[in-house]
């Protein structure tokens, strides 16, 4: 049996003459329900989702682009501190958006949407109303924190609305260990006592946190996102050297200004936030996704292709961008976002490496590597951001790539052509890598696993459809 209250996405589609809500769960789509008085459903058959894809379509037309999944979801848990209502719009619609709010709403956070839709048709995305009027549950069990990190960054808003915390500790992930220890670090450094009890963090602070210093010995964005956060309700002021410095940590601080707090240094590696007794509601709107922007503007390249992608910000990935005109892919700003084409043109190798923001953004590289795969000559690839973010390696070599790994480098040397077969999805930036190489090979490509894509990507298939890529998701 499955509530509407499980971790599914929740997918409106035709059902007994309406528009029924029925749920996807890890990619699998349940397509025969039975209700109950009880608002249950009983799952009668389920299939896994795959994408099919048929090469060598030149990419044409205009993508709009969605708002930030890595901005969204600290928004969203800074509803925790605040009673008042925060309305956060150009929303993205993805999987991980769904899941933390209910597991916010497991806290107490009454939520609704504006604007749902079953395609891409606003560029703006949704609205949300997140509401936190009580805390009911300072408690985020291991099942919920499982299912997404982000989660645990409720431990902050927590403490410092309610003066403890119990989150469960998240374990590692397909890419990485991503360990925690700076987020204790900080949490610390604002006056809380730290215990671990059977796999949580039980974090204590009855009078409140406090304002300190806090200096962070690598550059972390969750452990940046989790300290600006609860420093924004600690009493006096709060220092965070050695900031991480993406657009996403600006997007969210300047959204805690209009909540109250007082935030200086935006942009720079050190944060200097005067925290608040309370905070109060606002309205704010999500910035454009940069990775979804990045990730598009390759396949365009890879494809030979002239796409505008709307309503984005060239200075959100101005590196990764250059790298691309490097390649040999022309990009230009437009009133509206920025126009990416490369006509008769070849791919020109090019060795980069991963680093912090402003630098070559790891979440870009595995794209990066699909359109390297057909690049005239040999590229070197260091990641520098996370161990293990190589595993979409063994899938483009089964579509002909060529590509060597030593530690944490891989030299791809270009090929002539790419050839579809059957690929499997490891993790969401490799899963879209698959796609842009899908889009470049001869034939079909079939790529399995893509509950992954849905994490982060809205409406991947129609949008690139939209374009003129051969592109379809298939149930059974």
């Amino acid at each position: 049996m499955l509530s509407s209250d499980s971790p599914a996405v929740w997918e409106r589609v035709p059902w007994r003459g309406c528009r029924a809500m029925l749920p996807r769960v890890n990619g699998v789509r349940f397509t025969r329900i039975r209700s109950s008085d009880l608002g249950r459903i009983e799952l009668q058959g389920a299939t896994m989702d795959r994408i099919k894809i048929i090469g060598g379509q030149r990419l044409e037309g205009s993508i709009p682009i969605s708002g930030a999944k890595n901005a969204a979801l600290p928004l969203m848990i800074a509803a925790l501190l605040t009673s008042e209502r925060l309305t956060l719009k150009n929303m993205p619609n993805l999987a991980d958006v769904a899941i933390l709010a209910r597991i916010l709403r497991n806290h107490g956070v009454d939520h609704s949407i504006e604007g749902k839709r079953a395609q891409p048709a606003s560029p703006m995305g949704e609205t949300y109303h997140l509401t936190a009027r009580d805390i009911v549950d300072t408690t985020a069990p291991y099942e919920m924190v499982s299912r997404m990190r982000a989660s645990f960054w409720v431990l902050g808003p927590l403490v410092a609305r309610c003066g403890q915390a119990r989150v469960s500790m998240p374990g590692g992930c397909a890419i990485g260990t991503r360990p925690i220890d700076m987020h204790l670090v900080a949490m610390k450094a604002l006056g809380a006592e730290i215990d671990i009890d059977g796999g949580y963090i039980v974090a204590r602070a009855p009078k409140g946190l406090r304002g300190g210093r806090i200096i962070f010995t690598k550059v972390s964005v969750g452990a940046t996102h989790a300290a600006l956060l609860a420093a924004s309700l600690a009493r006096g002021e709060t220092v965070i050297e050695n900031a991480a410095r993406e657009p996403e940590i600006g997007d969210v601080a300047l959204c805690l200004t209009k909540m109250g707090a007082t935030i200086e240094g935006i942009g720079s590696s050190t944060l200097r936030i005067q925290g608040r007794d309370r905070l109060e509601g606002a309205t704010h709107t999500v910035l454009p996704d940069r990775i979804e922007t990045g990730t598009f503007a390759m396949a365009v390249a890879a494809t030979g292709g002239d796409v505008v992608l709307e309503g984005t910000r060239r200075h959100l990935l101005d590196t990764a961008l250059d790298a691309l005109v490097a390649t040999g892919a022309e990009v230009t700003d437009t009133e509206n976002g920025i126009r990416v084409r490369r006509n008769g043109k070849g791919i020109e190798p090019l060795s980069i490496e991963t680093q912090p923001f402003p630098g070559f953004p790891t979440d870009l590289q595995a794209q990066f590597m699909a359109l390297m795969t057909r690049a005239g000559g040999t590229s070197v690839i260091r990641e520098t951001i996370f161990e293990n973010r190589f595993m979409h390696v063994q899938e483009l070599a089964r579509l002909g790539a060529e590509i060597q790994l030593h530690g944490d480098a891989a030299t791809i040397k270009g090929v002539k052509r790419l050839t579809g077969a059957q690929v499997m999805a490891t993790d969401l930036r490799a899963s879209v890598s698959l796609v842009i190489a899908g889009l470049m090979a001869d034939g079909e490509t079939m790529i399995n696993r893509v509950y992954h894509l849905d994490r982060g990507f809205e409406h991947l298939e129609e949008k690139l459809t939209g374009v003129g890529a051969q592109i379809e998701r298939l149930t059974g």
